[in-house]
């Protein structure tokens, strides 16, 4: 038997082989793919053990090898019945002979990463998870952690870890106890730029200079500058949310600095960034001064009170 696992969710991936060798209930064989050598290969998956009658063997990266992968196929059809062979290929190359081959003869499972799109998914799959560690958590509140943490499931389940220790689970208790994912401060930033509030904007500047990607950071504050000129001239924040992505929580908080600013107001910000990433690109000034700028530029005209919510 023969079994692929695939795609670039590593956290599926390894929640299905930790169930495959729990099932297999015996001594798991672990063969480093890039080290194989190819006479080693007939005696791996044809071969029968002295002390095990049936044999479990899990190859990874096995692809980087080129001169075993082109020879796999002819391999294949030799892999003995009281082996199973599991073969975990996070990127293989779906053109080559060898994957084609894979297809016909073995189970093949893949398991693709979520993105923003899967917030709802992300939601229901974290309830679920609470629900088997015997955490309350609502469905507000698992909302509220998805938009926070985001959707890769490692760092979702560190963070439910994180509100099993923490007890009763609240929405002040998951903003104190669960680190924001960048993005999240990256709005936090941006927001304290349209309130206006420059006393505030320092203080954050001075924190994420020490800890951030200065050019990681000024895409994601770019990205966010468009999402509000987008929220200002979409009729329906809905399609925004689809078109672009966008996790329906972050529009909610940019949606009033979208109405508060208008479409002149964010075309403003959406130039001021524009400007910034040239400078980016064809200075050498310290990436970190040129975010202070923009960030004070977007800051400005906010003379007046911060929206309401």
């Amino acid at each position: 038997m023969i079994t692929l696992l695939t795609g670039e969710n590593s956290y599926e991936i390894h929640q299905r082989l930790r169930q495959l060798e729990a099932e297999f209930q015996d001594t798991v064989e672990r063969i480093d793919g890039a080290e194989l050598e190819l006479h080693n290969l007939s005696d791996l998956i044809s071969g029968t053990s002295l002390f095990h009658q049936k044999r479990m063997i899990v190859i990874r990266d096995l692809s980087s090898n080129k001169t075993i992968w082109e020879k796999l196929p002819d391999w294949l059809d030799r892999t003995s019945d009281d082996i199973h062979l599991v073969i975990v290929e996070p990127k293989p190359d779906k053109r080559t002979k060898t994957y084609k081959a894979l297809q016909k003869s073995s189970s093949v499972l893949e398991y693709k990463p979520w993105s923003e799109r899967d917030d709802a998914q992300a939601a229901k799959w974290i309830m679920s998870e609470a629900e088997a560690r015997e955490l309350a958590l609502t469905p507000a509140l698992a909302r509220l952690l998805v938009a926070r943490v985001g959707v890769d499931q490692w760092q979702l389940t560190q963070a439910l870890d994180k509100l099993l220790a923490a007890g009763e689970v609240t929405e002040d208790v998951i903003t104190n106890v669960i680190d924001a994912r960048p993005s999240e401060n990256v709005f936090d930033l941006l927001e304290t730029a349209l309130k206006g509030d420059v006393n505030r904007l320092r203080e954050l500047l001075a924190v994420l200079s020490a800890t951030e990607d200065p050019y990681m950071l000024f895409g994601l504050l770019s990205g966010q500058a468009f999402q509000l000129m987008a929220l200002a001239l979409a009729r329906d924040e809905q399609d925004v949310a689809k078109n672009f992505g966008v996790h329906p929580y972050a529009l909610s908080r940019m949606r009033p600095y979208a109405r508060q600013r208008g479409s002149a107001g964010a075309r403003e910000v959406l130039l001021a960034f524009n400007q910034a990433d040239e400078a980016m690109k064809t200075s050498y000034v310290d990436p970190w001064a040129v975010i202070e700028q923009v960030l004070f530029t977007v800051a400005a005209p906010s003379k007046i009170n911060p929206p309401s919510q």
